[in-house]
């Protein structure tokens, strides 16, 4: 089990690393990554990131939620009060969804996702909630159609059982 004295270990070891020195709050590449909590799927580690490379976001199955939707637009205001602006050309958004995902089990709860989508229970199918695959496709259409222009979005699924990603949805420009 890690209690807090482990972390406290481990920081002491980050901290005399210096990686955090000079790191900018915006990401060096500017590439931002949505994916779920599950601890098998840490964008980072699957994804072979450093510190710095990305802002990552993580919620229950990765999804693009009206909640989501609500931070990345806080994030946009935290980088043009910081002078950022809009994203540059070439930056990208990653949303990860992986299989064996435990938002799955939520399907015997419509009401309870219902409320976590912010949508009718009806509307529940047209969230694929049991199939990363097609879940993965409509978020990214979601983002796509939300964010600016100069964003390309893609949709990465994760196999947990064998740690490869599938590419199911390459990265393209939104329509504007």
């Amino acid at each position: 089990m890690i209690d807090t004295d482990e972390l406290v270990r481990r920081n002491a070891a980050f901290a005399a690393s210096e990686a955090f020195v000079d790191a900018p709050l915006r990401s060096t590449g500017s590439l931002r990554v949505i994916g779920c909590v599950d601890p098998r799927v840490d964008p980072a580690h699957v994804l072979g990131l450093a510190n710095g490379d990305a802002v990552i976001m993580r919620n229950v199955g990765g999804r693009v939620t009206p909640g989501a939707l609500r931070s990345w637009a806080m994030l946009a205001k935290v980088a043009q009060a910081r002078g950022a602006g809009q994203p540059r050309a070439g930056a990208q958004l990653v949303v990860l969804h992986h299989t064996d995902c435990g938002i799955t089990d939520l399907a015997a709860f419509p009401d309870l996702l219902a409320e976590y989508f912010e949508i009718p229970a009806a509307d529940l199918p047209t969230k694929a909630v049991l199939d990363p695959y097609a879940s993965v496709r409509i978020d990214v259409d979601l983002m796509r159609r939300a964010l600016p222009p100069a964003l390309a979005v893609s949709g990465l699924v994760y196999d947990v059982h064998t740690g490869l990603i599938d590419v199911v949805v390459p990265p393209t420009q939104p329509e504007g």
